[in-house]
């Protein structure tokens, strides 16, 4: 769960990190609030549309089971781990 909740945050920020790599490049002071000021809203807007996208084509391309699922059981004194069928 915990990295799921990373990757999607690192997705969140590459706008941030793009942009502040675009204000190095231009000679700008990317610790300045003012130069993030004006830009603040589409970087969020940016940041969740790329990972709203990410949701979406994750949900599409993930493998799908067909079969049930057998939950952990034991069989002879053994523990036999849960598997899909």
């Amino acid at each position: 769960m915990t990295r799921a909740v990373v990757q999607q945050l690192v997705l969140f920020f590459l706008p941030f990190a793009a942009f502040a790599i675009y204000l190095l490049i231009q000679r700008r002071n990317p610790m300045a609030w003012s130069q993030w000021s004006a830009q603040s809203g589409w970087l969020v807007i940016a940041g969740l549309a790329i990972v709203v996208v990410s949701l979406i084509v994750g949900g599409i391309t993930a493998e799908r089971q067909t079969g049930g699922f057998v939950p952990t059981h034991v069989e002879d004194g053994r523990v036999v781990p849960g598997r899909f069928n």
